[in-house]
């Protein structure tokens, strides 16, 4: 990282930064170029690493990528504002994580975990999603096995 000090090295903090986005970006590879969704995701600590899971039709071609090529990015950020900065432009004020991992599709309970997580980071209480949902929906976890974390904020000497 070419700016060292902006880095976030915790793994407690870059899972703070995703409880506070609403939106992550899953980049996947294709064959003519990346392929990028936004989407709704739920996500919890393994020890020293994430494991995101978010949903999708279990058609289409989101889905038939995964089943190819499920080697994937997922990017998520907060932008914080514009401030003027010392030298008469102006900046960004930014937390950022993006990581990398392979994707499975679950099944049974950890389907319905992966579902409960993701309605809870949505705000939305629910003890389990009905059946009828459930047979129709893809539920996918990826577990980062890399990940890396920035941030700029105002104060931030690294400008």
């Amino acid at each position: 990282m070419r700016k060292a000090g902006r880095e976030i090295k915790k793994i407690e903090e870059t899972a703070g930064v995703l409880s506070r986005c609403d939106t992550i970006r899953l980049g996947i590879n294709d064959a003519d170029a990346p392929y990028i969704v936004p989407l709704s995701f739920g996500f919890e600590l393994l020890g020293e690493k994430i494991a995101v899971y978010f949903h999708g039709a279990q058609a289409g071609r989101k889905a038939e990528l995964l089943k190819t090529l499920p080697r994937v990015c997922v990017e998520a950020d907060l932008c914080h504002g514009f401030p003027a900065n010392e030298r008469g432009g102006y900046t960004c004020d930014y937390e950022s994580v993006i990581g990398y991992g392979s994707v499975e599709l679950l099944e049974g309970e950890e389907a319905q975990k992966g579902i409960r997580l993701l309605l809870e980071h949505c705000g939305i209480q629910a003890e389990a999603c009905p059946a009828e949902a459930m047979a129709v929906t893809a539920v996918h976890r990826v577990v980062l096995d890399e990940i890396s974390g920035k941030r700029r904020n105002l104060g931030d000497s690294n400008a």
